[in-house]
């Protein structure tokens, strides 16, 4: 069937944000794209700008698609609960953006809770999986969703071998967590009976503003009654729960890891001992240390133990349910089965500030590119995937945008957020006519793609060159290409990128390249570097940028990961260079920088060298090459950057 026939019809409506976007021309759907609708729009501006906080080298970049079809989707089902900033939990689906919850910092799994905020919300269909633990928690994830493991981020499904080749949970994977989440008690006569005894026996009138509160809203339950005081001889679960949370809010705390509750009474005491045991609490009983008179209690089993008091209890008084800097990567729990279900579910997810959340206890990876799609009202989960915004008049627009009198022809970098080159280019062709216009404006530009269709464009770049600086990025860190496929599984060889390097070269295009990373021991020799370095000269690349190993927290225990499986006897080793974090030694780039210098000099690729092409106007630094490190913050950016 003929593209210009496939129309949308009423199953098709346009989405909300589009009108806000542009003009609608239509919606496309074709077999050949896997159920990817394409919404054709008449853009008002295309031009944009890149905020001043991002850590990027370029300041403006153009996007003709919005949204890909090749996008992870990570996903939980709906009812998985999130741990809140308030210590309580909600239900994936039931989270809103703006909500406050708790996601992670510090490094690979030695890792604290702080407070964050939920930034993008959607669901999806996935085929859905269940993870089983030790504990008996049970999480219903999609195949792509990743959990954090003692040996880093691990898929929920994948393979040792060929393509789908990626870490992935497995019977006996250790997953880093506070341990299965309690039910919060129901608000029952008898809860709401022990919460007033508990609280009142401690001295109420000093109550918090929200203990007081939760108070005042049960006393009517009561009347004039002030039976509730008594401890009741048999009490039942309900009321030991109320008990615990009442004299929690007022004799209670939580303070470096350690939750106590100290009171002078002795049958109080006595019914607090008998509570903390009815609920197989762990606790040591000392004296308090300011008040000799006191009793105390102290929580033991860490903050699993502390997770679980907050949810069976449900104390009123919010900071004293505060977990900011609470150390959570010492736990663990031990996967015992992944299954698929056998069928496909709406599954949840969101974006986070750190880039993380507590699923059912568990430190869950969350997707951090997708909120961009919600700025068009866009559902920012299968929507993403499956529905593309198609500016069909870019080109004309950037031409009329270029034409601006106040426009100072800056460097425009492309393929920073989607990729220009998507397959469906082939089929609307908008990339000609952008670069004509950015040429035809004498405005500098940088392409960063992975799609092989860039090769069509090739003489266009070519004669746009001789107007403009034009430059493309490579990164090539290893000729081997058996480490290859074992390191990077699935991406283009070494044999495709200089034939990438090569055809740019042919078409008069600077090409730099990044040996990016060298790995200590493995690919920084001489005898390794020296003939890459050839290869890249003869392929005609303009100069090399030369980038050790940096392991960032994720990445970090991946690799580490592999380097056991595949190289232990340099475990250790590495050990030694990342001690201090992310970045190696200064003692190793030196001695590195000694081995790379005079090879770069030897084949003319030394970045630092005159170049022969420069005149007098100012080659674009490409996409990621930039002198600066991409702030934490900005590692989605940074992952968009790289031409793999």
């Amino acid at each position: 069937m003929r593209w210009e026939q496939l129309r949308a019809g009423k199953e098709e409506p346009a989405l909300p944000g589009l009108g806000a976007f542009g003009d609608v021309v239509r919606s496309v759907r074709a077999p050949e794209f896997g159920g990817v609708t394409f919404h054709e729009v008449r853009a008002r501006s295309v031009l944009n700008r890149v905020p001043e906080s991002s850590a990027v080298p370029f300041r403006w970049s153009v996007n003709p698609y919005r949204g890909c079809s090749h996008a992870c989707t990570y996903c939980l089902e709906g009812d998985t609960p999130v741990l809140m900033a308030d210590g309580r939990a909600k239900p994936i689906a039931e989270l809103r953006v703006g909500d406050r919850i708790m996601g992670t910092r510090g490094h690979g799994v030695a890792r604290r809770l702080v407070p964050t905020e939920v930034l993008a919300h959607w669901t999806t269909v996935r085929p859905a999986y269940r993870v089983t633990l030790d504990d008996g928690t049970r999480i219903v994830a999609g195949p792509d969703h990743r959990f954090l493991s003692s040996r880093g981020w691990k898929y929920v499904t994948g393979s040792k071998l060929g393509t789908a080749q990626r870490p992935h949970l497995e019977s006996g994977t250790e997953l880093v967590g506070g341990g299965r989440f309690t039910r919060t008690p129901d608000d029952t006569l008898g809860y709401r009976a022990g919460y007033l005894c508990g609280m009142l026996r401690s001295g109420g009138f000093a109550a918090e503003s929200d203990a007081a509160a939760r108070a005042l809203a049960y006393l009517p339950d009561f009347g004039s009654s002030v039976g509730f005081m008594r401890i009741p001889r048999e009490p039942d679960a309900h009321w030991a729960r109320g008990f615990l949370a009442g004299l929690f809010d007022l004799a209670g705390g939580y303070r470096r890891g350690t939750l106590s509750i100290a009171h002078d009474e002795n049958e109080v005491v006595d019914m607090l001992f008998a509570a903390l045991d009815r609920f197989s609490f762990g606790y040591d009983t000392v004296g308090h240390r300011q008040h000799p008179g006191r009793r105390q209690a102290r929580l033991t089993g860490g903050t699993g133990e502390v997770l679980r008091f907050l949810h069976l209890v449900d104390p009123a008084v919010e900071w004293k349910r505060s977990l900011d800097g609470t150390v959570i990567g010492g736990i663990r729990r031990t996967v015992t089965s992944v299954a698929p279900m056998g069928l496909e579910l709406p599954l949840f997810d969101i974006t986070t500030g750190t880039g993380d959340f507590i699923a059912d206890g568990m430190v869950s990876h969350n997707c951090f590119a997708r909120n961009t799609h919600t700025y068009l009202d866009f559902d920012a989960g299968r929507d993403f995937d499956t529905q593309v915004v198609v500016k069909v008049n870019a080109p004309e627009v950037l031409a009329a945008q270029l034409k601006r009198p106040s426009w100072q022809r800056e460097p425009v970098a492309m393929g920073t957020n989607t990729d220009p080159y998507q397959r469906v280019e082939g089929r609307y062709r908008l990339m000609p006519g952008i670069i004509r216009a950015l040429a035809g404006s004498g405005t500098p530009l940088s392409i960063l793609t992975k799609g092989t269709m860039l090769s069509r464009d090739l003489p266009l770049l070519e004669s746009a060159g001789k107007d403009v600086p034009v430059h493309l990025a490579v990164s090539l860190a290893l000729l081997d290409g058996d480490l290859q496929r074992r390191l990077e599984p699935g991406t283009p060889t070494p044999r495709a990128r200089l034939d990438l390097i090569r055809k740019a070269a042919a078409a008069g295009l600077p090409c730099s390249v990044m040996v990016a990373p060298v790995l200590p021991y493995l690919t920084d020799s001489p005898e390794a570097l020296d003939p890459l370095f050839a290869q890249l000269a003869d392929a005609g690349a303009t100069r090399v940028t030369v980038l050790p190993l940096h392991l960032r927290p994720g990445a970090r225990e991946w690799f580490a990961a592999w380097l056991k499986r595949e190289y232990p006897a340099l475990a250790p080793r590495y050990r030694r260079l990342y001690a201090r974090g992310s970045y190696v030694d200064r003692g190793y780039r030196e001695r590195l920088a000694t081995v790379v210098g005079p090879l770069l000099r030897r084949h003319g690729l030394d970045p630092r060298a005159p170049r022969a092409h420069s005149e007098t106007r100012t080659e674009p630094d490409p996409p990621g090459e930039a002198g600066a490190e991409v702030p934490e913050q900005r590692a989605g950016e940074a992952e968009q950057l790289r031409l793999l």
